[in-house]
């Protein structure tokens, strides 16, 4: 059955992103040889992803790392606006979130979709449409950026630590029902 995924790093104040969608605070977080062997790396990660779905301004800042990172993964960007010079499997597209999620499952066949992004982490937790959040938790203060989670509904969690990362600790996070 495919689930839909955020895999992400977040400082202890629950930010993903720093002022200026500034990534530098992530130096030094990648984990290593050494890490815990329940951890799950990227590249393990992306081995069962089909699809992504992403916001706009994530695939904007992530279009500037030079290097498209997701090789030939299918990735539907949600956007109003057209999309120049997009990578090979680069879309665009629109809707209500639970239509996008539908649409990236349908890309991903019997693999998982990655939902990356605030604005869309937040509006699919409040639609109920997120199965599980892996998350590396940086030990770093922030103070403001952007939110994992910028919404007002409550969320509550199951939660299973998966173990050190570097100098991260990694957990699993699925809806409490």
């Amino acid at each position: 059955m495919t689930r839909v995924q955020v895999f992400c790093a977040v400082s202890l104040d629950g930010y993903i992103a720093g002022n200026n969608d500034d990534l530098s605070w992530l130096d030094g977080a990648e984990g290593n040889e050494a890490d815990d062997p329940d951890t799950v790396n990227f590249p393990g990660f992306m081995e069962n992803i089909g699809a992504m779905l992403m916001g706009r301004r994530t695939y904007d800042i992530v279009m500037g790392f030079g290097e498209w990172p997701y090789g030939e993964t299918p990735v539907l960007v949600a956007t109003s606006r057209a999309l120049n010079n997009p990578p090979p499997g680069v879309s665009a597209c629109s809707g209500e979130i639970r239509q996008l999620c539908r649409q990236a499952a349908e890309i991903a066949g019997n693999r998982n979709v990655y939902l990356d992004g605030g604005g869309l982490i937040t509006q699919a937790l409040d639609a109920d449409c997120i199965d599980e959040l892996i998350l590396s938790v940086v030990p770093t203060l922030l103070g403001k950026g952007i939110p994992l989670y910028g919404g007002e509904q409550l969320q509550r969690f199951e939660a299973q630590f998966l173990g050190r990362q570097g100098i991260t600790m990694q957990i699993r996070l699925k809806k409490a029902r």
